[in-house]
């Protein structure tokens, strides 16, 4: 589904952020039930600062997803911040139980504080996400290969990410990843998802941090996704 805090962590100036199926950074290959639109919002805490995001992702056709939203990150001491983000994501190969999928995804980032001037959007990206389902989809792995275009420093940067959901029961799954780009320290996060509605509701939260980073970017995460059923 929709992700990307990767996205968020390097091109839109805040730490990190979850721009894909909830909790996760790195995203799937998967879509948003054709016919519907989905609902994710989530907050972080970290030592120093908070945020609060909601993303909205729809699939008109069936085989292409648009992901619109933003979020609000505060630090002490300092003003707010504003993020918006707008990504188009289709499959070549959809996932199936016991096999595999890839897709495409495009989008821009606006960040009001970071990218000043006449062209707000001022960042985009473009990666590859795919997934593997192993065991009955009990677990999946999905990995992430891409490009950003920092607009304020010009710099071309290679993003990843890797990451894994076990089922544990019916309806509550363990998910832990890495991601990052080749410039910085990777970030990870771990957690757990909850089926309050299976198929229809879910809450998770999670922890995580910046690899051998400081005690200032370590977070904890809660986060509500709502997936209509497929039309």
């Amino acid at each position: 589904m929709f992700k990307r805090p990767l996205v968020l962590a390097l091109c839109a100036g805040v730490n990190t952020a979850a721009f894909a199926a909830r909790p996760f950074v790195t995203d799937d290959a998967r879509l948003t039930n054709s016919g519907t639109c989905q609902v994710e919002s989530w907050a972080r805490h970290y030592q120093r600062s908070d945020e609060a995001w909601a993303l909205v992702g729809c699939n008109p056709t069936g085989n292409l997803e648009f992901t619109l939203g933003g979020g609000h990150a505060k630090a002490e001491q300092q003003p707010g911040s504003h993020d918006h983000i707008l990504q188009l994501k289709t499959l070549v190969k959809p996932l199936q139980t016991n096999g595999s999928g890839w897709g495409l995804a495009l989008g821009w980032v606006r960040h009001v504080a970071a990218a000043p001037g006449p062209n707000q959007w001022g960042n985009v990206y473009a990666y590859v996400p795919a997934s593997w389902s192993f065991n009955d989809d009990r677990v999946v792995v999905h990995a992430n290969l891409g490009w950003l275009r920092q607009r304020r420093s010009s710099l071309h940067n290679l993003t990843w990410g890797l990451g894994a959901e076990w089922a544990l029961t019916s309806r509550l799954q363990a998910i832990a990843e890495s991601y990052g780009d080749h410039r910085s320290q990777p970030f990870w996060q771990a957690g757990l998802r909850y089926g309050v509605l299976p198929g229809l509701l879910q809450v998770d939260a999670t922890m995580g941090s910046m690899i051998q980073g400081p005690s200032a970017s370590r977070w904890l995460s809660i986060g509500l996704r709502f997936t209509p059923e497929a039309r």
